[in-house]
Formats: structure tokens, C-alpha cells, sequence
């Protein structure tokens, strides 16, 4: 189990620090890469596959899945279909479609926004974009 602020998440699978993967994976469950996948990343079943992406982590190539942690880096589009977390290290390069989207001070996104609602794809104005204000 790997446990995070909205609770636990179910890790199934595990590519290690120090792992490179050459080629697509196909995941069911929960992944986590602490290492370096060069492929496309797609949950089995992308209703229900949630990938955590480490501080260390790099994925070059597409990532399709329902929940997304993010604090490493992924050079590709991708496609969450519940909740993204860009944690302060996330670094993406490429388009980043969402439904929900939780972004930390320090995280990166060169691509644009698109967000998904009611089967449709919105790109997002990142001048619309407020930050949210401290309650302290």
C-alpha cells in the first residue's frame, strides 16, 4: 500500500528505482514507477487504474489511466479520466486531459489543459487560471 493525503492507494505493481522498461505496458490495478518506463503506460481497464509516478520516475511516451499521482516526469500526452495530482516536482511535456485536477506550488506543464466533461474536451484558458489563496 502506498498511502497519500486522500487516503490509500492500492499499489499492485511496482517498476523499481534503478528498472528501465523499453516498450508499451499495460497495467490493471494500481502502478507505481519509481524507475524509467519508454512506452506507452494504459491502465487495462482506464475507468479503474491508478498510476503513481515518483520523484525520480520518468515515463516518455503516453499515459492513459483513471487516477494519476504525479511528482516525476512524463514526456507524452495524457489522457486521466477521474483525478490528476501534480505533486511540486511533477514535470509533464505534453497535452494533459483531465477531469479533476489538484496542481501543487512548483509543478510543471509545458502542453496545454483540456479538461473532460460530459464527454466532451475543453482546452483551458491558462489566463483563466486564479490561484488559490492561502487561508492563513
Amino acid at each position: 500500500m502506498f498511502g497519500n493525503k486522500k487516503g490509500s492507494t492500492k499499489i499492485d505493481s511496482l517498476i523499481g528505482q534503478g528498472t528501465s522498461l523499453s516498450g508499451n505496458l499495460n497495467f490493471a490495478g494500481g502502478l507505481r514507477v519509481d524507475g524509467r518506463v519508454e512506452g506507452d503506460v494504459v491502465a487495462a481497464d482506464p475507468k479503474n487504474g491508478t498510476l503513481v509516478v515518483s520523484e525520480k520516475a520518468v515515463i516518455t511516451g503516453s499515459v492513459r489511466c483513471s487516477h494519476l499521482i504525479l511528482n516525476g516526469e512524463i514526456n507524452g500526452p495524457i489522457e486521466v479520466l477521474k483525478y490528476v495530482e501534480l505533486q511540486p516536482k511533477a514535470r509533464v511535456r505534453g497535452d494533459l486531459s483531465y477531469q479533476t485536477l489538484e496542481m501543487h506550488a512548483g509543478a510543471i506543464i509545458e502542453g496545454r489543459l483540456i479538461h473532460l466533461a460530459n464527454g466532451q474536451r475543453v482546452e483551458v484558458d491558462p489566463a483563466s487560471i486564479e490561484p488559490v489563496k492561502d487561508a492563513n
